[in-house]
């Protein structure tokens, strides 16, 4: 019997549909194996799939086919991000509607997944955008409502004009709107929040419980992102007004140091100060200009500080020294209370900002051996040190001056104690379209009202157009407004805000427990089952708030009874490199983009994913490389034709096949213990590490000794049967990374059971000794010669060995020998004089 060519796409469509057919990657909720759930984000479909999406799916159904062979109970579903700006622009774009524009998408999506050969339970796909999965989302808010976890204030946003939207700050990039890159306004509106705040410290405390199985990157940027600190909230009276500031600050051990105050440029106190001062029109050409600025910039280090004096001075309430005021580009409102007591001595942001506008700078901590000098520092001493020109608290130690300062301005009435945290409250408004809607309807007597649960879901029209300008059609919409309170049965209208997509996001998981549900959003059975999810693969770029955020909700939901005995959703999270081509990420926009179909056309489904794999550890950017793609291309045809060669001669005895009882010659061991080695690798570097590259190296090297033992193993006694485990062992170590390829050598071989339905092999530890082993020998510690010896021999037999080498004895002719080192079954050093 003789294979065929390699042909990729008539193979690979063979077992695609086998396995579609056979349901061979269908998961029940039921099983006697232990369970894994293994997770990739899943992709918006407003384009099609890229090399980014290739390389994290590919990632992921390794996981999930290795485990299957593990033998555990695996469940890897799909399912589509769908609401959202991205979506909606594009459909706006092509002059079509959203729901059309994505449902096509998926349809193209879902293919281009499949040709793949991704082992998804597709029973479980589901859409965000569909009504039978955003009711429960709209059930979580009326619920979460209830409870004071969710509520509508008046706040300021990042405003983008032309998207018509409110935007994140993070979706704001120097001023400009990520999306359509308009020049991005702040203005104030009513918008709906959860209370993210309330669950902060428990977000916090969680994350240690995640060390083990989270990137410490990740976790790191969450605790930022939370930012807890303790502090007092000091107040300082505003001279001549019958006001008062609030600071929050950790460093009330500088207090007696601060000799301005800074303002957040958008504090509600700065149109008092400036009222009737000649100082007014510069602030707010000032204010004006901040306001363009992105907050995040604002925050960033190399800031260039900027600030303006407002005309208004406040008391020092330790000092009684009057401390100008100043709005400055550097403080936010979103953090602490947006006004800042100015240490510049202390500080490096504020002796920046004093040296610049030539303000005091008052030393008030002295390190231990030396005397800071204002007038000759460079920058500002934030080490500890002991309390200087600070009244009764001269001579402390700073960390012991926190605590009694604190009680002293606490019994003085002027400061309190207190906690703060750098996360707000999620703003989940948006003022689009193409998102889930808000179950509220406004009565103009009830004002607010919650709709009714039984009239869920509040459905997005589908029979309504879009707007050309991207603004929302909902508020003019009158089918979809106009409406009855559900309280009082008058004349009413519906929110027409839509949710934050990451709202969709924040629990989608949980759903493909068990997505057919109708009669609740989830199965408790399922979910005690399946959560948290075991292992969570993603891009870097969301493990802030997509990670952040479903990590609250499923605090929530655990603690509305909907996800009962659940605290964290991921238990172990694997974020990937992105993929690079000339040394930038792939995009449209660099033309640079890589198109999956047409690798998949030209090299198969296979080649693709082998060298995603092949090319980078997961968690490292991956350069695009051409030769790459072929050179793994070339592999699978070297595989393909060893088999064929060797097909007459193999037998299906299945992977690292026992060979007790059989005398192996010398090649015979060392094929045998390739094979083992391979294996072990191959096991411990998925396992352990997720090292695919490193895996596919080792079967690489695998495949390079078959090449050179073949000849001697067709005519050695035991060479058809060495030759027919090692190939087996290949097969079954690359099944998880090349699947399809794998797959038709295997049934080529004889067996009958699938291989997507064979265990991962196991190693045998005594096929890993050798008979023989090469000892590196140094004279005086540089290399002199390689002898072989027997494996285990003695220390004494070790030396004699390494004297006896022709050039060893050569260096230590006429020589002392000092001393001999012996490594075992590593090297010998022969020092000599």
């Amino acid at each position: 019997m003789s294979l065929s060519h390699y042909d990729p796409a008539t193979i690979e469509k063979k077992w695609q549909e086998i396995w579609e057919t056979n349901q061979t990657f269908h998961v029940a909720n039921v099983s006697d194996k232990p369970k894994y759930y293994v997770l990739e984000m899943f992709p918006y479909p407003s384009g099609r799939i890229h090399m980014g999406h290739v390389r994290n799916y590919s990632i992921g159904d390794v996981v999930a086919r290795f485990k299957r062979m593990q033998g555990c109970n695996v469940l890897h579903p799909m399912g589509w991000d769908a609401f959202g700006l991205p979506a909606e622009n594009a459909a706006i774009k092509h002059k079509t509607h959203p729901a059309k524009w994505t449902f096509e998408n998926i349809d193209y999506m879902r293919t281009q997944l499949k040709r793949l050969g991704y082992s998804y339970d597709w029973t479980r796909e589901l859409a965000t955008c569909h009504p039978k999965y955003y009711k429960w989302e709209q059930a979580f808010f009326l619920k979460l409502l209830e409870k004071g976890l969710v509520y509508r204030k008046k706040a300021p946003v990042n405003w983008c004009p032309s998207c018509h939207t409110v935007l994140a700050n993070e979706q704001v990039e120097d001023g400009l709107c990520w999306r359509c890159d308009s020049e991005v306004v702040h203005k104030e509106l009513s918008q709906w929040f959860l209370k993210i705040t309330a669950y902060a410290d428990e977000l916090l405390d969680c994350l240690d419980k995640l060390g083990k199985g989270w990137p410490e990157r990740v976790l790191t940027m969450q605790r930022n992102w939370i930012g807890k600190s303790h502090g007092m909230e000091i107040d300082f009276a505003v001279d001549g007004m019958d006001e008062s500031i609030t600071v929050f600050t950790t460093r009330q051990d500088t207090l007696f140091g601060a000799t301005f105050m800074s303002l957040a440029p958008e504090h509600p106190l700065v149109d008092t100060l400036i009222a009737g001062k000649p100082e007014a029109r510069a602030v707010q050409e000032f204010r004006d200009k901040v306001d363009k600025m992105d907050h995040i910039v604002r925050t960033a280090e190399d800031l260039e500080k900027e600030g303006c004096f407002t005309g208004s001075y406040c008391i020092n309430p330790v000092t009684g020294i009057k401390m100008p005021i100043f709005v400055a580009n550097f403080v936010l409102m979103g953090y602490g209370t947006g006004a800042v007591m100015a240490v510049p001595a202390h500080d490096q942001r504020d002796f920046e900002f004093a040296r610049k506008y030539d303000l005091p700078i008052k030393v008030v901590i002295q390190p231990k051996d030396e005397t800071l000098d204002p007038a000759t520092m460079t920058e500002a001493y934030a080490d500890p040190g002991y309390l200087t020109a600070s009244g009764e608290f001269d001579g402390l130690f700073n960390e012991e001056a926190k605590e009694k300062i604190a009680q002293t301005l606490d019994a003085r009435g002027i400061g309190k104690k207190t906690v703060n945290y750098r996360l707000r409250d999620w703003n989940i408004s948006r003022q689009r379209f193409w998102g889930a809607p808000i179950p509220i309807v406004y009565c103009p007597e009830c004002g607010a009202v919650p709709v009714d649960p039984k009239d869920l879901p509040v459905e997005l029209p589908m029979d309504i157009t879009t707007r050309e300008d991207g603004k929302s059609p909902l508020p003019d919409y009158a089918p979809f407004v106009e409406t009855t309170c559900p309280r009082c049965g008058k004349q009413a209208r519906r929110e027409t805000d839509t949710m934050d997509t990451f709202v969709e996001s924040s629990w989608y998981f949980a759903r493909y427990t068990d997505a057919r549900r109708t009669e609740s959003a989830f199965d408790q059975e399922a979910i005690s089952y399946w959560l948290p999810v075991d292992q969570y693969i993603g891009g870097i770029e969301h493990a802030i708030l997509h990670l952040l955020y479903a990590r609250f909700w499923v605090k929530v939901l655990r603690d509305m009874g909907e996800l009962q005995g659940v605290d964290e959703p991921f238990e172990n999270l694997l974020t990937q490199g992105m993929v690079l081509k000339d040394g930038a990420k792939m995009s449209k926009s660099k033309g640079n983009v890589v198109d999956p179909n047409n690798l998949i056309e030209q090299y198969g489904a296979d080649t693709t994913r082998l060298f995603c794999l092949f090319a980078a550890p997961p968690e490292k950017d991956l350069e695009w490389s051409d030769a790459g793609v072929e050179g793994a291309h070339r592999f699978l045809n070297r595989l393909w034709r060893l088999v064929d060669e060797l097909l007459p001669l193999l037998t299906p005895c299945g992977p690292t096949r026992s060979m007790d009882g059989l005398t192996l010659s010398s090649e015979e061991k060392d094929l045998r213990r390739k094979e083992h080695e391979t294996v072990l690798k191959a096991t411990t570097d998925i396992q352990n590490k997720f090292q695919f590259n490193t895996v596919i190296a080792a079967s690489m090297e695998l495949v390079n000794q078959l090449y050179k033992s073949k000849e001697t193993m067709k005519t050695s006694a035991n060479g058809p049967l060495l030759l027919s485990s090692a190939i087996s062992s290949v097969l079954t170590i690359l099944a998880p990374i090349t699947p399809h390829i794998c797959e038709e050598l295997w049934q080529a071989m004889g067996y009958e059971t699938p291989l997507s339905e064979q265990p991962w092999p196991h190693y045998d530890p005594k096929a890993l000794s050798k008979d023989e082993i090469t000892i590196v020998v140094q004279v005086n510690g540089k290399l002199r010669g390689r002898i072989a010896v027997p494996a285990g021999a003695s220390k004494q037999s070790v030396q004699e060995a390494a004297l006896a080498d022709p050039n060893v004895a050569k260096h230590t002719a006429g020589k002392t020998i000092r001393k001999i080192i012996v490594i075992p079954e590593k090297l010998v050093n022969v020092v000599v004089s």
